[in-house]
């Protein structure tokens, strides 16, 4: 067996010391490095990383501004904000979230539209530990559920908001507007610094015309965060400034009345003051509720207002575009007048039917098919007005060069946007030669000119600018342009009307007067037999206390072939005659002018005339008797 070897003590000794010696060597190394990373860092970089310490301890968030209040011409509240409350979670918080989802179905009303709309809300750009809206306007007995059941519900938080609210719900939502969640296009090209703590913002009438005002300027607050993202306390706040308060022409009380007068018919109603062009009353028929849009509409509320055939989103009143039939005869007359192709003593027979020289087809007097008679015999401008004799503006509209109508009609806003702040107003359609061979490609027939003479044929107007058209006679040539805004707590970035608008050119002041006696004797002139009588006067004159003046209108809506008969009964109902009635009063120092649209209604003097009156009596009679009272006079 060989002897064991001896240790050697010696070189075991120096192994370790040399090893020793590297391992301090390293840990020297690496305490310089530190040292001089140290150094860097609260030396030389001081000032940058004390910046980005503060920077993630202290933030600054958005504050949204209250949103200003629109009133009408009498203080009545029009669009308010109210405190709601919301069930929102906060992701971060929360530790199985579907789970969570289904245990707050169990206790307060969630149904799928408002998880899809949460996990939309989700996917957006967010800051950590943000609370997202799950369900929107919690009511109290929720609220108090919600609180109960805390503990077992981490992440769940009922969070406060300031939303819109329309106190008359549907009754202003077409002049008035509403206010609807910002979606994606709208991020597109809104300020983001402006908006950054903003919801909503206008998308229909004052509320989006208005929008920059209302809207106000975004505040901030400085406040210290956790490192998870929670705020732990509120440094300095710059508070947000909030909107302009708006008072707009609108009378709530001749609103209601209108509304009540149109009924659950299809249509429009639009009352001006003749004096400033102030909108008065501005109703569309069907309506809906804005108050709906305001925290979002559930799909299957919003499928029955879009696919509803009455279609209650759209705006009748400044949107629809209807040939504007008999009440367009005054601006015929008007400009056969100012061309001297007329006088006021010319008389031309009506013998119920017109033709073009060398064309078979006939044109035909309302009231040949009224009562089969042979027309309305000899009749001058003013006759023709009264009773709306169709005949004799066939005559003129061959006078006429299309030209001088077009021109002549131009002056009174007729294929214009005239309203100086409703928003998106159409234009209707003032048609000629150019536009025709443009759009149909086809040339311009004396038959055009025939049709257009008395409302008919490619020519389109809107409520709007009939009652704008029905205040310009009112204030004899005076043009002025339709308005909502009364008043504002403050100069307004979106308030820089044009120049007026020049008075008519053409008729004199005779005329004027005139043309204005024949639309009263729309309304006023009866008990002198049927060819005699206004054609309103057995709906709407037999007693009224105050002076009107009036023009009946029936809308052709499908074309009837030359030898049919037009019979209503056996036309589907939209497919009727739309019925018109534009009137001002009183005549003489006229306080009102209107245009009412009864859409497929059928006659303008029996079915539009009456809720004309209505209108006017709700307005002027209190009025009228105060006057009276006032003077002494007996009402």
């Amino acid at each position: 067996m060989a002897a064991l070897a001896l240790k050697d003590k010696l070189s075991e000794r120096a192994l370790y010391r040399s090893r020793s010696a590297i391992m301090f060597l390293f840990v020297l190394v690496l305490t310089a490095v530190l040292a001089v990373r140290m150094f860097q860092l609260q030396v030389l970089e001081h000032e940058a990383y004390q910046t980005r310490s503060e920077q993630n301890r202290i933030q600054v968030q958005p504050l949204a501004p209250r949103r200003g209040l629109i009133f009408d011409r009498h203080g009545e509240l029009l669009a308010d904000n109210r405190a709601i409350y919301n069930l929102s979670l906060v992701k971060e918080r929360v530790p199985d979230l579907q789970q969570t989802i289904e245990a707050l179905s169990a206790l307060v009303e969630v149904d799928e539209s408002d998880v899809e709309e949460f996990e939309t809300r989700l996917k957006r750009r967010r800051r950590p530990f943000e609370a997202v809206m799950l369900r929107s306007m919690l009511s109290d007995e929720e609220r108090a559920v919600l609180a109960v059941n805390r503990n077992r519900l981490p992440g769940v938080e009922i969070t406060p908001q300031t939303v819109r609210h329309y106190p008359y719900g549907e009754l202003f939502a077409h002049a008035i507007g509403s206010v609807r969640r910002i979606n994606e296009d709208d991020l597109r090209r809104l300020d983001p610094v402006r908006y950054s703590a903003s919801q909503f913002m206008g998308k229909r009438g004052v509320e989006a015309f208005y929008e920059r005002s209302l809207h106000g300027d975004v505040g901030y607050q400085q406040v210290e965060v956790d490192a998870h993202g929670r705020i732990r306390k509120t440094i300095d706040t710059d508070p947000p400034a909030a909107g302009q308060n708006l008072s707009v022409h609108l009378d709530s009380h001749l609103q209601i009345a209108a509304s009540a007068a149109l009924g659950l018919r299809r249509g429009a109603i639009v009352a001006l003051d003749p004096r400033s062009g102030g909108v008065l009353a501005l109703v569309s028929n069907p309506s809906y509720d804005p108050n709906l849009f305001v925290t979002g509409i559930s799909a299957a509320e919003y499928g029955a207002l879009t696919s509803a055939r009455d279609t209650p989103l759209f705006n009748r009143a400044v949107n629809g575009q209807y040939a504007p039939g008999s009440t367009f005869k005054p601006v015929v007359g008007l400009a056969a007048l100012s061309h001297r192709l007329v006088a006021w003593d010319e008389q031309i027979e009506d013998r119920g039917s017109f033709k073009l020289a060398n064309q078979d087809r006939i044109y035909r007097d309302w009231s040949w098919q009224k009562n089969n008679s042979g027309g309305q015999g000899m009749v001058d401008l003013n006759r023709a007005i009264y009773r709306s004799s169709n005949v004799y503006f066939y005559h003129l509209g061959t006078r006429l060069h299309i030209d001088q109508l077009v021109g002549f009609a131009s002056q009174f806003g007729f294929g214009q946007q005239l309203a100086l702040d409703i928003a998106d107003s159409s234009a209707g359609l003032l048609p000629n030669p150019v536009w025709k061979r443009g759009a149909k490609g086809e040339v311009w027939y004396p038959g055009d000119n025939v049709n257009m003479s008395i409302g008919q044929g490619d020519l389109l107007v809107t409520p709007l600018q009939l009652a704008s058209y029905a205040a310009t006679i009112a204030n004899r040539g005076r043009v002025v342009r339709p308005r909502l805004l009364l008043s504002s707590d403050a100069p307004l970035v979106e308030h820089d009307p044009p120049p007026p608008r020049p008075p008519v050119e053409g008729p004199s002041p005779d005329d004027w007067e005139r043309i204005v006696d024949a639309m009263e004797d729309v309304v006023h002139r009866g008990n002198k037999g049927f060819r005699q009588n206004g054609t309103a006067w057995a709906y709407i004159g037999r007693d009224i206390s105050y002076r009107m003046a009036g023009k009946s209108g029936t809308a052709q809506v499908v074309e009837i072939k030359q030898g049919e008969e037009y019979d209503e009964e056996e036309l589907d109902e939209y497919n009727r005659k739309h019925a018109w009635f534009i009137a001002f009063a009183p005549a003489d120092k006229p306080m009102i002018a209107l245009a009412v649209l009864v859409e497929n209604g059928g006659g303008g003097s029996s079915v539009a005339a009456p809720v004309a009156r209505q209108v006017m009596d709700a307005y002027l009679l209190p009025k009228l008797a105060v006057s009276q009272v006032s003077t002494g006079d007996a009402l």
